[in-house]
C-alpha cells in the first residue's frame, strides 16, 4: 500500500524523523486557514500517488494565504498522470541549501535490504542511476543486524557526503531506518532529504509503501488506507478476506492455490486467442476451504464485474475434497439466486472427484458446464465469453 506524502510525513515525525509542519486540506478556503496557522512562506502540494507533480504544476510556492488559496484552486482537481488530486498538504517553506536523496527497499532479488543514496537529490533517481550510476551508492542493509549508525556513517561516505555532513546525516538514516521496520514498510524514500540555511537536515518529500501482508501486526495501517480510490470489487473481496487481482479480461477465475490460479489464468490467456482474444478477468484464489459461504462470496465478487462473461471454477482437491468444494458451488448458486446470471464452467480433479462431479450433475444447474481436463474447461469458458 503506497501512501500519500503527508501520511508518510506523520509517521517520519512519530518515528523522530525531522520534518516540517504540514497540514492537509481539501478546499481553498481550507488550504487559506492552514496557510494563516503556519505564517510565512508556505508550499502547496498536490497529495497523490505519483511522481513529477512539480512538472505537472501541482507544487506551489505561496508567500501570503492569498497566494496559498490561488495555488490551490489551481491545484485541487488537476489530472496528474491521470490521478485526479482531491487534497493538498500545506507545508511550511524551507530555507534549501542542499539536497539529497536516500531510500531503502526490499531486495528481493537478494533476499536482503538495499540502501540507495545520493550527494545529489532532487532530481529524478531512476534519470541519476542511468545517466550517472557512479552518483548513487548502493549498499546492502542486513536485515539481521539493520542500520546501525556505523553503517549509516558507512553508507553516507559511499554516497559522497563531504566528511563534515557524515555525523550529521547518519542518524537521520538510521531514523528512516527504524520507520522501514518498525512499520514493515517495503520502501522508505525521502526525495529531496535537505540541508537548511540554519545547518539542519530536514525530509522534504517523502514516499513510503507499507506491506499489506503485514497488516495483521498494524491495525493502524487501516486508516491509511485510500478507500476513495480503491476498486469496488477489491474492496468487497478484502471485506470477505478473499485473495482477488482485478484484471482487464472476460473470463472470471476462480482456484484453490495460488500457482493452480496462475497456471489457469495462463491456461485461459492461451485458449482466448482461438475465441476472439477474450483474456482473464481476475485472480481469485480462495484457498482450501470452499465452502458455500466461500465460494457464494467469490462468485458475488466476480459476477459484479460487468466484463465477465463467463466463469471458470478450476479446483483440484486436495485436503477439501471434490465433494465439499461441488457443493459448495450448488449452494452458492442457490445463494445468489437471480444475480447468477452468467454461464460456469467448473473443472474439478483430486479427492472423491468422481462423486463431486456426480454432485454437479444430479444438480443440472443450466448454468454450469463440466469440464475434464483444464484445457477444456479454459477453452470452453473462453467460448462462452466469446459468445
Amino acid at each position: 500500500m503506497d501512501l500519500f506524502e503527508y501520511q508518510a510525513r506523520d509517521i517520519f515525525e512519530k518515528y523522530g524523523v525531522p520534518v516540517l509542519q504540514g497540514i492537509v486540506a481539501d478546499t481553498p478556503e481550507g488550504v487559506r486557514a492552514a496557510a494563516e496557522q503556519l505564517g510565512g512562506v508556505t508550499v502547496v502540494k498536490a497529495q497523490v500517488k505519483t511522481g513529477g507533480r512539480g512538472k505537472a504544476g501541482g507544487v506551489k510556492v505561496a508567500k501570503t494565504p492569498d497566494d496559498a488559496e490561488a495555488a490551490a484552486r489551481d491545484i485541487l482537481g488537476l489530472d496528474i498522470k491521470g490521478h485526479v488530486v482531491k487534497k493538498v498538504m500545506v507545508a511550511e517553506g524551507a530555507d534549501i541549501k542542499q539536497e539529497y536523496y536516500f531510500s531503502v527497499l526490499l531486495d528481493r532479488a537478494n533476499r536482503s535490504y538495499l540502501s540507495l543514496s545520493s550527494y545529489e537529490g532532487g532530481m529524478e533517481i531512476e534519470q541519476l542511476a542511468e545517466e550517472r550510476p557512479d552518483a548513487l551508492a548502493r549498499v546492502e542493509v542486513d536485515p539481521g543486524t539493520g542500520l546501525t549508525l556505523e553503517k549509516a556513517k558507512e553508507i553516507a561516505v559511499a554516497a559522497k557526503f563531504p566528511a563534515e555532513l557524515v555525523d550529521t546525516v547518519a542518524p537521520v538514516f538510521v531514523k528512516l531506518y527504524e520507520v522501514y521496520t518498525g512499520e514493515d514498510a517495503t520502501l522508505v524514500e525521502v526525495n529531496p532529504l535537505v540541508l537548511t540555511g540554519s545547518g539542519d537536515i530536514i525530509a522534504l518529500d517523502g514516499k513510503v509503501s507499507l506491506d499489506e501482508n503485514a497488516g495483521f501486526r498494524h491495525p493502524d495501517h487501516e486508516a491509511l488506507e485510500d478507500k476513495d480510490a480503491a476498486d469496488p470489487l477489491e474492496a468487497k473481496a478484502k471485506a470477505n478476506d478473499l485473495n482477488y487481482v482485478k484484471l482487464d479480461g472476460e473470463v472470471g477465475i476462480i482456484g484453490n492455490g495460488a500457482g493452480l490460479v496462475m497456471s489457469t489464468l495462463d491456461v485461459v490467456a492461451y485458449a482466448g486467442e482461438n475465441h476472439g482474444g477474450v483474456k482473464p478477468a481476475n485472480f481469485l484464489d480462495i484457498g482450501g476451504g470452499a465452502s458455500a459461504e466461500i465460494m457464494a462470496a467469490g462468485l458475488d465478487v466476480i459476477l459484479g464485474d460487468p466484463q465477465v462473461k463467463s466463469v471458470f471454477v478450476n479446483v483440484f482437491g486436495g485436503i477439501t475434497s471434490c465433494v465439499a468444494v461441488a457443493n459448495g458451488i450448488v449452494k452458492a448458486l442457490e445463494i445468489l439466486g437471480d444475480a447468477a446470471t452468467k454461464p460456469l464452467v467448473v473443472r474439478l480433479d483430486g479427492n472423491q472427484v468422481e462423486e463431486g462431479r456426480a454432485i454437479l450433475a444430479a444438480a443440472d444447474n443450466p448454468l454450469v458446464t463440466l469440464a475434464t481436463t483444464m484445457d477444456d474447461g479454459a477453452d470452453k469458458a473462453a467460448e462462452l465469453a466469446n459468445a
